[in-house]
């Protein structure tokens, strides 16, 4: 018997554990594994091995180098390739701890040679707008993976909801038309099952079938699947596109109001002193993540351009134009009662006035680099 892996995540642990019980109930042969990395911090961390019926087996294993991630890692292969020698196992359900990611967790089961069939990240909708707005580091929340982990709250949960190309969702009477559009705009290409009893599309997703690269491809800030324009129960998606660059010090004067605007934003966008170079925004939570994902297509001389996944080159055409290539902003706001009027003013402030571009590329060089120290440059 060839063995399925599916792996479910997310910080909305009752809906998460609800979705790994309702899989053990609906199928045969079906174990989940699970590692608690709560006590990580007195040197270990516990896995427990449980069918439908209960616990089969529990164990400690060691940290490996301080990072209880990496234990998981070490302890998590082993385990599968056990399960999957004993002819009996017909799905491993590999239910992550709360702040771990799925796609780390996915592309080490791939790597170790195993199928991984699904990814799926749990949801609570009325839970969506508390965690997106909890700014709060994971470390202050008792959720922090490793003791060097920065991560916060709003940030790990957005992740682990835009990656995984299935939501199980739970049937909440808190949840409203808001808190259910919010979820379709913030993943709107997610195929979405429900938590619930008896026949349902959870077992047909899980099963499904699984593309680790696509999944990262989607993910990337080259080329990512971002939300389309929408406006429904009092949530918008404001995608702002444009073909001139910042100027970097009214870009960088106005972070605070544009990170502050959305629940969640994110993108690539273009800043005329690093006019090469591709910039990825990542705000969740009232924080931003600004990060250099290398360089424009435009910056690649042609005989790199093979080099490069058809994907990426692939986004470059859709974005082209004929004076700067793909260089450009794709900037992407969604949230309930978003202002869309205000931000796309803020926005266009920020691009080089008319005298700023006509200036051309040697100019924009020579204006002040504000981003250095949120570049670590």
């Amino acid at each position: 018997m060839n063995l399925s892996v599916v792996i479910v995540g997310g910080l909305h642990a009752d809906a998460r554990r609800a979705t790994v019980a309702r899989l053990l109930a609906d199928v045969p042969g079906s174990v989940a594994l699970h590692h608690d990395l709560a006590t990580a911090t007195t040197g270990t961390v516990m896995r427990t091995v449980r069918d439908a019926g209960g616990v089969l087996s529990a164990g400690e294993t060691p940290l490996v180098d301080d990072c209880a991630c990496c234990a998981l890692r070490e302890d998590l292969l082993p385990e599968l390739r056990r399960l999957g020698g004993d002819g009996t196992t017909r799905l491993a359900i590999v239910e992550l701890w709360d702040s771990v990611e799925p796609k780390a967790m996915a592309e080490v089961v791939v790597a170790g040679g195993l199928t991984v069939t699904g990814v799926i990240t749990a949801v609570d909708p009325a839970l969506l707008l508390p965690y997106l707005g909890n700014g709060d580091d994971l470390a202050d929340v008792g959720l922090a993976a490793a003791a060097t982990d920065r991560r916060t709250v709003a940030d790990t949960f957005a992740r682990q909801l835009e990656y995984a190309p299935v939501l199980a969702v739970v049937d909440s009477p808190e949840a409203d038309d808001e808190d259910r559009e919010l979820l379709d705009q913030l993943h709107p290409t997610a195929r979405r099952v429900a938590v619930s009893p008896g026949p349902s599309a959870l077992v047909a997703a899980a099963l499904a079938g699984f593309d680790v690269e696509a999944a990262a491809a989607a993910q990337h800030p080259a080329c990512a699947l971002l939300p389309a324009e929408a406006d429904a129960h009092g949530v918008a998606t404001l995608v702002w596109h444009r073909n001139r660059p910042f100027h970097p010090e009214r870009l960088y004067a106005a972070l605070e109001d544009l990170t502050c605007a959305a629940a969640r934003s994110r993108g690539r966008f273009w800043l005329a002193d690093r006019p090469d170079v591709l910039l990825h925004w990542d705000a969740a939570g009232g924080a931003l993540c600004v990060e250099s994902a290398g360089p424009w297509m435009a910056a690649l001389p042609d005989a790199a351009w093979e080099l490069v996944p058809p994907v990426r080159r692939a986004a470059a055409a859709l974005d082209w134009q004929p004076e700067h290539g793909d260089c450009c902003q794709h900037l992407v706001f969604t949230s309930p009662g978003l202002d869309r009027e205000g931000l796309e003013r803020l926005l266009e402030s920020c691009l080089l006035s008319d005298a700023e571009y006509a200036a051309g590329r040697d100019a924009w060089k020579r204006l002040p680099p504000a981003f250095d120290t949120l570049l670590e440059v």
